[in-house]
């Protein structure tokens, strides 16, 4: 009955248009109450406890580097590199889109950030180079989805932190499938573009690319600080989102001086709240998961998953439908602070490595911020184009078919995100 309690509590305070950290804080108050077995004030312990935690001091860090990233020109940079890279393929912009990502991925750690830097300026430069709205917005929308793969990536240090996992196998066994969504998208985007005739930029010339390369070059060392760093051991994770934040703050204010004090008091504003934004919904995400492993809802339903099969490729669809459609109703954050306790156990229990069950757990929660009702992506895009959210939505829906594809090889092939990881640590 307090599991009823909790749910429905939970359901109707999101119908109703509850902020997520606030719904899973008052559905958890309100069940703890109804049982009446544990002190209201265990709320407050759990919630602290949820919060204190090492790794996640890296979270302001990286959301105020990418931050810098987007208010000091860098975007711009990476993405004139990438046209001058690709942009000479037919349907060049689409490419570049793609490209783009791949290198602010390693920037930022949020899909959210990429859509809202660089989706701005890559909407912009299709549209008026000619493609139509749709297809720059799906791509963008698309594209984004790869910034949480290829490390360094917010919802995975969330997820080491709930499953106890190393942050750093974590970060390495997403190089891998981030690329693997980059080369399926761009399969997608050769298609459009042959399709229907896109235009090609302008031919590639080797010193356009390497004057490029020179504007960007500063920039793009930034993921190469970051993962070299924690990879060769020379700082944590959390030492990482410090470095990156200070080499920020040097590129934008000292080299490029693109970095006002009344930029830097913005994005120091933006940071805050985006932060804590997340830990409150980490903090509610924590009380809301104690009440579920106290009424043993997670032994119980591990125990009801394995009763039903005990073959493992049943098990990992049924649970990749489950974070499918929570992702489409869920926060990231929520979701995986929620779901984490409850489905890793049972992967656990079929052999399967915490670190590859993270990155399948990511992926497809990546795929849920395409996808209506709760897509934050088509949200940022909508709001950053002007193009209403239901074609955002109808355009996005072709560019899901090679993230589920990759979706699907990553979880049934673990060699695909657990062969670096291997190499590196074990």
């Amino acid at each position: 009955m307090v599991i009823t309690v909790l749910l429905v509590s939970l359901f109707i305070m999101l119908v109703l248009g509850f902020p997520v950290a606030f719904a899973l804080i008052g559905a958890s108050l309100l069940a703890i109450m109804f049982d009446g077995q544990v002190p209201e004030l265990v709320v407050l312990h759990r919630m602290v406890g949820g919060m204190d935690s090492f790794p996640l001091l890296s979270i302001p860090f990286f959301v105020l580097a990418g931050a810098l990233m987007n208010s000091s020109g860098i975007t711009t940079r990476i993405f004139e590199f990438a046209n001058a890279l690709v942009g000479w393929m037919r349907g060049g912009l689409g490419h570049v889109n793609i490209s783009a990502s791949i290198m602010f991925a390693g920037m930022s750690g949020a899909a959210v950030a990429d859509a809202g830097g660089l989706g701005a300026i890559e909407v912009k430069a299709m549209r008026n180079k000619g493609y139509d709205a749709g297809f720059s917005v799906g791509v963008t929308a698309a594209s984004s989805t790869i910034g949480p793969i290829i490390p360094p990536s917010l919802p995975m240090i969330i997820y080491g932190v709930m499953a106890s996992a190393s942050i750093g196998q974590l970060f390495a066994a997403g190089f891998i499938p981030g690329l693997l969504m980059a080369i399926s998208l761009m399969v997608m985007v050769a298609y459009y573009a042959k399709k229907r005739n896109y235009p090609k930029e302008a031919g590639f010339s080797v010193p356009h690319v390497a004057t490029t390369f020179k504007s960007a070059f500063l920039s793009l060392m930034t993921p190469i600080i970051i993962i070299g760093g924690i990879l060769f051991g020379i700082f944590t994770a959390t030492e990482a989102a410090i470095a990156a934040t200070v080499y920020a703050l040097v590129l934008g204010a000292v080299i490029y001086r693109t970095l006002t004090f009344k930029k830097l008091i913005k994005v120091s504003m933006e940071t805050i709240e985006t932060t804590s934004i997340i830990l409150l919904i980490i903090a509610g995400a924590s009380i809301f998961s104690w009440v579920l492993t106290s009424q043993h809802v997670t032994e119980n339903f591990t125990t009801w998953m394995l009763t039903v099969t005990d073959n493992k490729a049943l098990i990992l669809l049924m649970i990749t439908f489950i974070l499918f459609v929570v992702g489409c109703f869920m926060e990231t954050i929520a979701a995986i602070t929620i779901l984490t306790p409850v489905l890793l156990p049972i992967a656990v229990s079929l052999g399967i490595d915490p670190v590859h069950f993270g990155v399948v757990m990511v992926l497809n929660l990546m795929i849920g911020l395409l996808t209506p009702p709760v897509g934050m992506v088509l949200y940022i895009l909508s709001r950053v184009t002007k193009v209403p959210f239901e074609e955002c939505a109808q355009a996005t829906i072709p560019f899901l078919i090679p993230l589920v594809i990759v979706l699907i090889l990553v979880t049934f092939i673990p060699e695909l995100s657990m062969w670096l990881p291997t190499l590196l640590y074990r």
